[in-house]
């Protein structure tokens, strides 16, 4: 086996097989050169600070491609300048490579209007400072909804959240400022659901409870009851609650007349108030001879007992129970007992 490998015509065809394999290789590598022209590089021109119009035209000349794109605004530099170069300016890169270059905008983005709808002004303030947007006019309108954003509007139109407006806009905002107080109900009854409710939210009520009669739900049932009543006077925000059908009121009487038992109850004011010093008592009290007030304070360690004069003591004037009492005439003569004196140490 190893004396065939030795033969001649081995030997030859292991040297054109070589040979073959070298070529190959080498024409994979000049179809290579060729294919990525190799070995022919570009230089990157220099076109910052310059117009896209100029940079484009530039690059065209150099057999570069390129892609034009833009930055954030800067008011620094000038609309479409070039601000921005990848690969960057005196580098080498094949014939076609495509430039990436970074131009400054003619104007800011528009931003998109924040989401600050029945939010404190202070937040809202704060929101849009962020975004980059500025506040115009403050307006105050009568709300329950106290300090809140109740709408916002530009150049006089009414804005919802995510429009696109110009950076540093400025936005008007109305912001509310506290219920009304006193406000008289409006009468609806008569009206038609939908028009009452139009009624009841220009007046800044809020709608409450409806009950239709048939329980269908129709806004053009006609509304014979109100409560609270038409007139009455009631805070900003509170509800109205409202009963409808397809009757008239005047069909309804009966019902309004059960309605008026449960919300109109009426009392009686015909009798005059109680008066507490009207009221007798079943048993007066006793009364209590007043203290003799003395020029200075005298401590009782410090007085010495009197004597006491030989004085019977009067008998109490009111004893509960049967007592026999003498008549006024023959009530015996009883002398005042002197002023006692006392001696201060």
């Amino acid at each position: 086996m190893f004396k065939s490998l030795f033969y001649w015509k081995v030997f030859l065809n292991i040297i054109v097989a070589a040979g073959i394999f070298l070529g190959l290789v080498w024409l994979t590598f000049r179809w290579l050169e060729f294919h990525t022209n190799h070995g022919k590089e570009v230089e990157v021109p220099n076109v910052m600070n310059k117009s896209v119009h100029e940079a484009i035209k530039i690059l065209d000349d150099a057999g570069l491609e390129y892609e034009v794109d833009s930055l954030q605004y800067d008011p620094k530099f000038k609309p479409y300048q070039v601000l921005k170069v990848w690969p960057y300016p005196g580098s080498h890169v094949k014939d076609g490579r495509s430039i990436e270059i970074r131009v400054n905008p003619k104007t800011w983005a528009p931003v998109a209007v924040p989401d600050i709808l029945d939010r404190y002004k202070g937040l809202a303030f704060r929101q849009l400072d962020r975004v980059g947007l500025k506040v115009g006019d403050t307006l105050f309108e009568p709300s329950i909804q106290r300090d809140a954003v109740i709408r916002m509007s530009y150049n006089g139109q009414d804005l919802k959240p995510g429009t696109l407006l110009p950076r540093f806009a400025s936005i008007d905002l109305v912001i509310g400022a506290g219920p009304k107080r006193n406000i008289p109900v409006p009468n609806v009854v008569g009206l038609t659901i939908a028009e009452a409710k139009a009624i009841i939210k220009q007046n800044l009520f809020e709608i409450g409870l409806i009950e239709y009669e048939d329980g269908r739900k129709d806004e053009s049932d006609i509304v014979y009851y109100q409560d609270p009543g038409a007139m009455s006077t009631r805070d900003q925000g509170m509800q109205i609650d409202l009963w409808a059908s397809k009757k008239t009121p005047a069909e309804m009487h009966a019902k309004i007349k059960q309605l008026n038992a449960i919300y109109r109850m009426k009392v009686d004011t015909t009798l005059p108030p109680v008066r507490y010093d009207e009221v007798i008592q079943d048993a007066p009290s006793p009364e209590v001879a007043p203290v003799p007030a003395t020029s200075s304070t005298v401590s009782p360690e410090t007085v010495k007992p009197a004597t006491k004069p030989d004085v019977k003591p009067e008998a109490p004037k009111n004893v509960t129970g049967p007592t026999t009492t003498k008549p006024k005439s023959e009530e015996p003569k009883v002398e005042k007992p002197k002023a006692r004196k006392v001696i201060v140490e």
